[in-house]
């Protein structure tokens, strides 16, 4: 069974750095063919992709984010994190951790089959 867990401080000031990172159990963040993904959920409003980063290393982050926006993993600790800077109070969100298949995975689908439960980042100084 594969366990996700986001962790990172819940209040961040404006214009700094966001900072979170997902711990995964029960499967290799190297295992072909699967990605590794960030996903956010403002109040009241619909979920949003933030970025992923495949099981090779690869990333690849959503247009409007991608200026300030860096995934990165640890293969040692089996883990991912995801840096978001110059916040705003419009980054507000809840803050998952998902796996799904890598985009060039032949029976790929854009779903996603395991989520950390989350985590509350407010940004407000």
């Amino acid at each position: 069974q594969v366990h996700l867990q986001e962790s990172g401080p819940g209040l961040v000031k404006p214009s700094q750095t966001l900072s979170l990172t997902c711990a995964v159990s029960g499967d290799s963040i190297t295992t072909k063919y699967y990605a590794w993904n960030w996903i956010r959920q403002p109040p009241g409003k619909g979920l949003e992709w933030v970025g992923v980063i495949a099981y090779d290393g690869t990333t690849y982050y959503s247009p409007s984010l991608k200026s300030r926006t860096s995934i990165s993993r640890d293969t040692s600790k089996n883990q991912f994190s995801l840096q978001l800077s110059s916040v705003t109070p419009e980054d507000t969100a809840k803050y998952y951790c998902a796996r799904g298949r890598d985009i060039n995975y032949s029976n790929y689908n854009g779903e996603f089959d395991y989520w950390g439960q989350g985590t509350q980042v407010t940004v407000s100084s």
